[in-house]
């Protein structure tokens, strides 16, 4: 957790991946916290560690994302969601406080229920250049954009944005620990500052 013991909270959940590992901490959240934190010194910043980082288990995952958005207790929250973490955080955004849930290259597949973004906003962010290759995670922005029409068909209020030349990820880790930039990160840190300045105006 970052900043101020109480007010809004900007809950963070990470991606996963077909295989059942433990939780890690995400480069590409880090880094965006690590960019986005001193410009909002008002919101409190939170990042979920999975118990177990799988759509297998994507109940797990929902599950510990809930968990901190109570253990946060904000009167108002953001659930901000990389990857697989954009499906965990549509399925965790009828949590009390929740208002809205920003996807960032967000796995949303058609037989993913959107009704718990009933009464939220969703923004979607999307690279231009993401795209599943052998071996090099990706979500395709086709899907993304079905999921955010389907969320529209039931009424959600939001906005869908395609960051060109982004590819999948905000950050990498390098070696020795520290998250560096992929092309297009300030690109991706201005968009997600455009919903946090919503959140602390109120």
């Amino acid at each position: 957790m970052t900043g101020p013991a109480d007010g809004p909270a900007v809950v963070c959940v990470d991606g996963g991946q077909g295989g059942e590992v433990a939780g890690t901490w995400s480069a590409s959240l880090e880094w965006l916290v690590r960019r986005l934190a001193p410009r909002f010194p008002q919101l409190r910043f939170g990042e979920v560690k999975y118990r177990v980082k799988s759509w297998r288990k994507l109940d797990w995952c929902v599950e510990d994302a809930r968990a901190a958005v109570r253990v946060l207790a904000a009167p108002r929250a953001v659930l901000v969601g990389f990857s697989m973490g954009g499906a965990v955080a549509t399925q965790a955004a009828d949590e009390p406080g929740v208002e809205t849930v920003v996807g960032l290259a967000p796995w949303l597949p058609d037989r993913l229920p959107l009704d718990a973004l009933h009464g939220r906003r969703l923004r979607v962010l999307h690279g231009t250049l993401d795209r599943w290759l052998p071996g090099i995670p990706g979500v395709s922005p086709a899907g993304s954009r079905a999921a955010f029409e389907r969320a529209r068909a039931l009424g959600v209020e939001g906005e869908y944005t395609l960051i060109p030349g982004a590819l999948h990820g905000i950050a990498v880790r390098a070696h020795w620990g520290r998250a560096f930039p992929l092309p297009r990160a300030a690109a991706w840190a201005r968009l997600v500052g455009e919903e946090l300045t919503r959140l602390q105006a109120g």
